[in-house]
């Protein structure tokens, strides 16, 4: 796809340069010390009122429809560090960070975008924070308190409101801190809704003796502990300790990107390697409360993980690639085994075990974010009121069997066969179909959703999910996911 510079402004503090394609653009910031001064907000307004299609701007996860009124608003809040990104910033630009490419039918070399690359075989792996992994039932009793980082220390708890009242894992943490408690906030709710990131915000600001933040639950929980010490460092300069107790199968303790939800709707975030959690305690017994309907489609959610890590174009081959294998492997077999045992513990840790392999060794180099299905995901979830699990459920399958159509996508997704005791065929473009197949097949198996019909999803919106997703208004690509999207309605 071709870019084109439009504008460049350059000041001691800022570098911005807008670039254009047909149907994308990106505003890439490049700054040496925060905040971002008057001047370089006039600039951008500038050159925002320049850009061919206003409508649409790129974040950390994706293309948004987003208006002048709202660009200018964002601008006046964006503060940057020469270590974290928000929207599209880096302190070492290239010319690898000025692309956008197409998600789906591109075959071009991308040897100038990363650090890895398949032929021939090279590449670099650099691990995240992550400084511990306890699994196995009882890990949050026998280890939870030695993993904070100092005697002194003191946590705030992260969670949500069903966890906390309906059941007693959040009580139990509670008293398993003690007096190293310093309070809990429990109004988390799907999506990360931004007001309750602010009132959390405020709240831990208050008490300058927290130094460590534990989430409880699934993304929304975990994603929101995330953003919560982002926000907390732009205030004050200093991060929070994160400590993360899964209740799902979503992954969001592996990565270093935060979601949350916008007043509009709009899903938007945060990414910075110190966003990591720096520990992750899964315990078998806190999965036991959680709803088979959640766990199996969160189940779905780490599978579409470590499919699109699989064929992303910049995944490390060891460990990432390695790791999303067995993961898939894993998440195959066991599926379908807790579904008919939803108390067996074995099971329960090795899909736990599965979710980190499907996203754990992401690496902080990786470029770009993981795949078409994650943004048809973040397309549909917050806009529509579609939890992620179930986005994956509804867009994977088809995604793995359009993608078939890329030879070095299929490539990678014909390795998942021989995993799921299929046989090879030589055909990487069937091969990569079968593994589709598959994929839905196990929709099915699981009970899960295939199609809109249990949510208010108009058929006039096809075309705003297509352009969310894509962010093109036409052309093959367009055309592909459009296709892909009018099937899911019944």
């Amino acid at each position: 796809m071709r870019s084109v510079r439009l504008a460049l402004h350059a000041t001691p503090q800022c570098t911005l340069l807008l670039l254009t394609s047909e149907t994308a653009m990106a505003v890439l910031a490049v700054l040496t010390s925060p905040p971002l001064t008057v001047t370089i907000r006039n600039a951008v307004s500038t050159i925002y009122e320049n850009m061919r299609q206003p409508e649409l701007f790129y974040t950390s996860r994706g293309l948004h429809a987003i208006t002048r009124d709202r660009f200018n608003t964002h601008i006046k809040k964006l503060k940057f560090t020469s270590r974290t990104r928000k929207w599209r910033s880096s302190t070492k630009p290239t010319s690898s960070h000025f692309l956008i490419r197409s998600p789906l039918f591109s075959t071009q070399s991308t040897t100038a975008m990363t650090d890895a690359m398949q032929h021939p075989l090279s590449g670099l792996w650099q691990p995240t924070q992550l400084q511990k992994l306890h699994y196995g039932s009882d890990s949050v009793k026998e280890h939870l308190v030695e993993c904070l980082p100092n005697d002194n220390s003191k946590a705030f708890i992260i969670t949500g409101l069903s966890l906390t009242t309906k059941t007693p894992l959040v009580k139990q943490v509670e008293q398993l801190l003690g007096s190293k408690h310093a309070g809990t906030f429990s109004k988390i709710g799907q999506h990360a809704p931004v007001a309750q990131l602010d009132e959390a915000t405020e709240i831990i600001q208050r008490d300058s003796s927290v130094d460590s933040v534990i989430s409880i639950g699934g993304g929304s929980p975990i994603d929101s502990a995330k953003a919560i010490s982002y926000r907390l460092h732009d205030k004050s300069g200093k991060w929070l300790y994160h400590i993360a107790i899964p209740t799902t199968l979503s992954a969001s303790e592996c990565t270093m990107m935060a979601g949350y939800t916008e007043s509009n709707g709009v899903k938007t975030g945060v990414r910075g390697k110190e966003l990591v959690p720096h520990v992750v305690l899964y315990d078998a017994t806190f999965a036991l409360h959680t709803p088979e309907r959640l766990w199996t489609s969160t189940g779905m959610r780490a599978m579409d993980h470590a499919i699109e890590l699989l064929y992303h174009p910049t995944a490390s081959e060891m460990p990432a690639r390695w790791a999303t294998l067995q993961a898939a492997s894993s998440l195959f077999e066991n599926l379908v085994k807790y579904k008919a045992d939803t108390k067996d513990e074995d099971v329960i840790t090795k899909l736990q075990l599965a979710a980190f392999g499907s996203l754990g060794f992401l690496g902080c180099n990786i470029k770009g974010g993981l795949g078409l299905s994650h943004a048809l995901g973040y397309a549909l979830g917050s806009p529509y009121n579609i939890p992620h699990g179930i986005t994956s459920c509804l867009t994977l399958g088809h995604v793995v069997k359009l993608k078939a159509n890329d030879p070095n996508a299929a490539e990678q997704i014909a390795r998942v066969l021989p995993f799921i005791g299929e046989s090879v065929s030589g055909d990487k473009k069937k091969d990569a179909e079968k593994v589709g197949d598959r994929i839905l097949k196990l929709v099915k198996d699981l009970g899960l959703d295939s199609d809109f019909g249990n949510y208010e999803v108009g058929r006039d919106q096809v075309a705003i999910i297509t352009q969310r997703a894509t962010g093109q208004e036409s052309g093959n690509v367009y055309d592909a996911v459009e296709e892909l999207v009018k099937g899911l309605y019944v």
